[in-house]
């Protein structure tokens, strides 16, 4: 895909991040937003998946870490057609297979379930460790939120992942610098998280990710850095796309009413009639 129909395809991925947090009347949509460039240039440019076939032994591998921003990830599986998009609008029903983080056993598409903040990257590097000693070629990629880097647990998993030399992980970090209670400087500042992950023996590159074009540079990067993990780290706007929303802590954990949803889809419908006149 180009660029324009990448950030064309990110448009339709908020649009589902709104129809899902507003149905389900709730839900995190702040950092959803955030990320919906990543899942939008991973699942239709960098990783090897097919709706079709989707346990292929030979796919490449996401987990999402900070599986509270649910929405964005159900969002981009529909768009890529791994399910319906208008079973989007069922997210967190009751009944529903989209729950609100994300569950392997139903889901299509979904390689690992996740929620509890920490645990998602300890699972990938497993799943790396497994493709290097079973002598396969599939990548992994893992999405953390910079207040997610507050638990130890991550920082085990980098020390191991580091040691490991597992070259065929990439870790991507969603830097939007605001969590649940506020921000990350005030909270438990996780700074200087290149730094920290440089000294876990991770190749580190900063990114604006809300990029098309940062993005593509840093995957191209991670995937041609070997003997070292990578570590992508994304700064990007939290609720990006909608306008109330942007740089906002209040929408880390709220979902939109009747007004708030229309005007979040018009902004979202003008951001895509403005790139189809480029």
């Amino acid at each position: 895909m180009t660029f324009n129909e990448l950030e064309k395809m990110a448009v339709e991925v908020r649009k589902g991040v709104i129809e899902g947090t507003f149905n389900a009347k709730c839900g995190h949509p702040g950092g959803s937003l955030s990320a919906s460039d990543i899942y939008t240039y991973l699942y239709f440019e960098e990783m090897n998946v097919d709706p079709k076939d989707p346990k292929n032994e030979n796919r490449d591998r996401f987990v999402l870490s900070k599986g509270h921003t649910a929405p964005g990830y159900y969002s981009v599986l529909a768009n890529r057609g791994f399910f319906p998009v208008e079973d989007l609008k069922t997210l967190r029903h009751t009944g529903s297979y989209l729950q609100g983080h994300p569950d392997m056993k139903h889901i299509p598409g979904v390689d690992m379930s996740s929620g509890s903040l920490g645990q998602g990257l300890s699972a990938a590097v497993g799943m790396a460790l497994g493709a290097k000693l079973n002598k396969k070629d599939y990548r992994v990629y893992v999405l953390c939120g910079d207040g997610e880097l507050e638990e130890g647990q991550i920082w085990e998993a980098s020390m191991f992942a580091g040691h490991r030399k597992l070259d065929n992980l990439c870790v991507i970090v969603d830097n939007n610098g605001l969590q649940i209670d506020g921000s990350i400087d005030e909270v438990c500042s996780p700074n200087p998280i290149d730094k920290k992950f440089e000294a876990f023996n991770f190749h580190v590159i900063p990114v604006d990710g809300n990029s098309m074009e940062d993005l593509k540079r840093a995957f191209d990067e991670a995937r041609a850095t070997k003997g070292k993990p990578s570590l992508i780290l994304a700064k990007t706007t939290k609720g990006k796309g909608v306008s109330y929303m942007e740089n906002s802590v209040e929408w880390h954990g709220k979902a939109p009413n009747k007004e708030e949803y229309d005007i979040a889809m018009e902004d979202l419908r003008k951001a895509g009639e403005a790139l189809c006149q480029k």
